[in-house]
């Protein structure tokens, strides 16, 4: 086995903190993904892996950590790069508290909408400028686990890569397509042919009087604004979530988890 790397001026080192920034991810097409379960998943779902990164000291010698060995080393059988850290060194460059000792640097893009493919039952969900990486990466997971088709990211919204989007998938980033619109007007022609579902506030039918005719694209704006009404006016049926008590706004991926169910 290669000698552990334990210069933070190792090239995968320095490029792990390159990648925790937006415009050096767009620029390279990859993004760093932290944590067992969220690497695992990438692997599994084939996902183009430029190098995983490795904490032995980290791991442990459990069950789970000879099993993470063996996946490794099955990468490496097949060409995958691995780096090897000290574990004093990946708690330095990790994004997390108490990190598992397993990272992986992942090429990928942001699709156009061309790639998502439609069926007769498909149901997507749409979000239009939202800027929360966090509430993204768990509308992910959310439409991972409904059973989601797919997630529509509209105009300058946040970047499923980002390190709290990823963290808050928890894998699901590699099992739901997501997809970019420029913006509303190249969202509603892709959608011609789908129900649109359009979410307010001012909405007179409750979310769970509606009718959900698939195939069908939920529909729902950034915390606070909302939608504009000339994307509103462009759905089938606005529909709202009936709220009680003091807060005036609920968070944007409980909403779409109460959509998508």
């Amino acid at each position: 086995m290669a000698d552990l790397i334990t210069s933070s001026a190792n090239p995968v080192v320095k490029r792990m903190r390159l990648l925790a920034e937006r415009r050096h991810r767009r620029r390279e097409g990859a993004f760093v993904v932290q944590g067992i379960q969220p690497v695992w998943q990438a692997v599994e779902a084939g996902a183009d892996i430029e190098t995983l990164i490795v904490a032995p000291g980290l791991l442990g010698r459990s069950s789970a950590a000879r099993g993470i060995a063996g996946m490794v080393a099955a990468q490496e059988a097949v060409g995958v790069r691995v780096a090897r850290l000290t574990g004093e060194l990946f708690a330095r460059v990790s994004a997390r508290d108490g990190p598992s000792g397993l990272a992986a640097i992942v090429r990928g893009r942001i699709p156009g909408l061309a790639s998502l493919p439609v069926t007769p039952e498909s149901v997507f969900v749409a979000l239009h400028e939202i800027g929360n990486p966090g509430n993204l990466g768990t509308i992910i997971r959310t439409a991972d686990a409904a059973g989601g088709s797919g997630v529509v990211l509209i105009g300058a919204a946040a970047d499923p890569f980002d390190p709290a989007a990823v963290k808050a998938s928890m894998g699901a980033l590699f099992a739901v397509p997501v997809a970019r619109a420029a913006d509303p007007a190249e969202f509603l022609a892709w959608a011609a042919g789908l129900t649109v579902i359009t979410t307010s506030a001012k909405a007179r039918t409750s979310f769970w009087e509606a009718g959900y005719a698939r195939p069908l694209a939920l529909l729902l704006g950034a915390e606070g604004a909302g939608l504009p009404d000339d994307v509103l006016a462009g759905g089938d049926l606005q529909v709202r979530i009936p709220m009680t008590g003091t807060a005036e706004s609920r968070n944007l991926s409980v909403a779409a988890g109460l959509l998508f169910y």
